[in-house]
């Protein structure tokens, strides 16, 4: 049963139903020129004291009608919001101004439905629709294994060997960087191998053979291992771990990339709009990763659906998967009541569409999960599930701090 839903869920939602019949539809992912953005000159700030408390949900949430009378940015605003703040290993702290180039300004474009009902539950709504992925099978194959748990308590997605993209807010308030922060590390899923003990049981060996273990042992100190080892064996019965869990391989942090649209440093409110920071990872991995994509527009997705994968507090380091549809967006923002609760934001939300003159289909991520927030809509508060979009320029930056320069960073 499981096997079957899977199928469906992945392989079938290219498609949607007209009129009682599966027709394909043009949902391709279009390449776009991406604006240019440069960095211009760094700065060594001082560095931050990591005491903030984790905050997942803002004071203030400008939503999608308070959008639409925002003046258009400026290219100067826009290139303040996208320098960006870089936190060292050692604590350290610096900030890069930056240059847009080759951008198109647009006025902000909205969806929005007119007269919704105002939701009262939070984060689950009505009828959990979550699944637990426990099967090893998906656990360890894409796109599944691209999901990774942050140590302050977040996930995040896996974006090139050496690189995480998650929420900014799991590592910083928009004032300071969170408590924890500071040696941050990130959790990789990996399954648990039959025979490990034994590999340590003889690497112990093998250090007392290294150290002179052809000297003769005292029988007491045998018989001293003996009983500690039935003790441990005795105390582990009723508790034993199921061959096949899945555990964490956790890694530390290198830097940690925030765009100062986020961290404003008390000079305002921080913008949900730049709710994402880039991780990049002390130490490289081997696991497939999801590509960045475009955000769509609501019409472009198959059946108006989105997808991520996250540790969700609720369930004891299971990662659980939801797709579900999108109700509104803005030019930054997707709101959604996809079925989601704390510990699943900075996961990925991606897309499966059909790559341009290929047969094939491909998932990319589209936005970043920032989880519960209340919004102004039509002058009524109204809690969604919110997602960072994506965009042209958000894509340009993020590709920047993976690679350096904008070199790679032509189209997406």
């Amino acid at each position: 049963m499981e096997n079957m839903l899977f199928c469906w869920i992945f392989f079938t939602l290219g498609w949607t139903l007209i009129d009682g019949s599966e027709m394909e539809q043009d949902f391709m992912w279009h390449l776009k020129k991406i604006p240019r953005i440069v960095s211009e000159r760094t700065f060594h700030l001082t560095s931050p004291s990591f005491e903030a408390d984790a905050k997942m949900v803002l004071n203030r949430v400008c939503g999608i009608e308070c959008q639409k009378e925002l003046p258009l940015p400026s290219l100067s605003d826009l290139e303040d919001s996208l320098s960006f703040e870089t936190v060292f290993e050692n604590g350290t702290r610096t900030l890069t101004r930056v240059k847009v180039q080759d951008v198109v300004l647009e006025p902000t474009q909205n969806v929005s439905v007119k007269g919704a009902s105002v939701r009262r539950k939070r984060q689950v709504y009505g009828t959990d629709s979550r699944f637990s992925i426990l099967d090893k099978k998906f656990l360890t194959n894409f796109p599944f294994n691209t999901a990774v748990k942050l140590s302050t308590g977040c996930s995040g997605i896996l974006i090139s060997p050496s690189h995480v993209l998650t929420a900014a807010h799991c590592v910083h308030d928009g004032k300071d960087y969170i408590k924890g922060s500071k040696k941050l590390r990130v959790g990789l899923l990996k399954m648990r191998n039959k025979g490990g003990g034994k590999k340590r049981r003889g690497s112990k060996r093998s250090r007392r053979e290294a150290n002179g273990g052809d000297q003769r042992e005292d029988p007491k100190d045998n018989l001293e291992r003996a009983k500690a080892g039935r003790r441990r064996k005795e105390s582990g019965r009723g508790r034993r771990v199921p061959e096949g869990r899945p555990s964490f391989q956790w890694t530390r942090v290198k830097n940690t990339h925030i765009p100062k649209g986020w961290a404003r440093g008390g000079k305002g409110d921080a913008a949900l709009d730049y709710d994402y920071a880039l991780l990049e990872l002390k130490r490289a991995h081997k696991k497939k990763y999801m590509e960045l994509g475009i955000s769509p527009a609501i019409k472009k997705l198959p059946g108006g659906m989105i997808h991520f994968s996250g540790f969700d507090h609720d369930r004891a380091d299971q990662l659980v998967y939801r797709f579900c549809s999108v109700s509104d967006e803005s030019s930054d923002l997707l709101y959604q009541y996809c079925d989601a609760e704390s510990g699943s934001t900075g996961s990925g939300v991606y897309l499966r569409l059909k790559e341009p003159d290929k047969k094939n289909w491909k998932r990319k991520i589209i936005a970043v999960y920032s989880g519960h927030q209340w919004v102004d809509v039509h002058g009524v508060q109204k809690d969604y599930n919110v997602a960072v979009r994506i965009t042209p320029l958000k894509y340009a930056q993020i590709c920047l701090w993976i690679h350096g320069n904008n070199a790679n960073c032509t189209y997406g």
